[in-house]
């Protein structure tokens, strides 16, 4: 008794140094996860989202004693679809081990992949200039087979199965290349739409016949097509469903020293600082949210 007593004296931020059965949490606790860039696209010096990355934060997320729920901050224009499905199931699946509610809250974006991340969420808020939606599966390339011809280039490729070399951009496009990708990207769109329709449920539109086009709405049209519950930001929701205490706990990821992320890429030899990789990844980058707009 004297120690439960003891425990409610102590306050929240130090509750951490008691065995977790004499713990009290008079204000509601809510950590925070923020997930933010590109889906499978992490480099040191660029930000991007991954399961390797994000993992270990959920795991912290839904494990902080005492908390509620478990809020995302998701600001994504997508990326791979197997690491967004990746993130998806593990976010379900510490949901339901852990019986805990998780609210997505958008910022600029969560499209295409950021909005299957999303739909992992009991229920998603987005601010009325946000961008929702791109239920769609994109591949982009070039073609650069002329180009090489004209500057006298002969590209040699050998393979073991006909279709290793399958969209090589060096060599001319194959119609029944395009054919094998765009079967391939049916069925994961079909993936894609399974997942909204089961975690959106009634909640759909479905007199839109644009809803599964790969179309991207703002904030208001989303919630008019049920793509969301509600338009608001985090503070305001979050204060209006756990009152106005409610502590914001955020799990932020490990960070590597200054000197390791500056240097840690480079190789013996290599006497430059910049990373052609990292340059293409950015452009990249640009190009995936230039998509929606933004």
């Amino acid at each position: 008794m004297a120690q439960t007593s003891f425990s409610s004296m102590l306050p929240s931020r130090l509750q951490f140094l008691l065995p977790n059965k004499y713990r009290t949490y008079p204000d509601p606790i809510v950590p925070v996860v923020r997930l933010s860039g590109p889906i499978g696209a992490v480099m040191p010096l660029r930000a991007g989202l991954a399961m390797a990355s994000v993992a270990p934060l959920l795991e912290r997320a839904f494990s902080v004693p005492g908390a509620k729920a478990v809020a995302l901050v998701i600001n994504s224009p997508g990326g791979s679809a197997a690491q967004s499905h990746l993130i998806f199931k593990r976010i379900r699946a510490f949901a339901e081990e852990k019986k805990l509610p998780v609210i997505a809250f958008v910022e600029d974006a969560a499209a295409s992949g950021g909005y299957m991340i999303a739909c992992a969420a009991d229920e998603i808020y987005a601010d009325p200039a946000s961008i929702v939606g791109s239920i769609g599966v994109v591949s982009a390339s070039f073609g650069f087979h002329e180009l090489i011809e004209r500057i006298g280039i002969e590209r040699r490729v050998h393979t073991a199965g006909k279709s290793k070399a399958m969209l090589d951009p060096f060599r001319p496009e194959n119609p029944d290349d395009v054919v094998r990708l765009k079967g391939l990207q049916r069925q994961i769109h079909q993936v894609f739409e399974d997942l909204v329709r089961d975690r959106r449920g009634e909640k759909l539109n479905d007199s839109y016949d644009d809803l599964f086009s790969g179309a991207f709405w703002v904030g208001a049209e989303a919630l008019d097509l049920g793509l969301i519950d509600g338009l608001g930001d985090i503070r305001t929701i979050l204060r209006q469903r756990f009152g106005e205490k409610v502590q914001f706990r955020m799990i932020e990821p490990a960070r590597s020293p200054l000197l390791g992320r500056l240097f840690g890429r480079r190789s013996l030899g290599q006497s430059s600082l910049i990373d052609p990789g990292e340059i293409v990844g950015a452009l990249e980058e640009r190009a995936a949210w230039a998509r929606l707009g933004l």
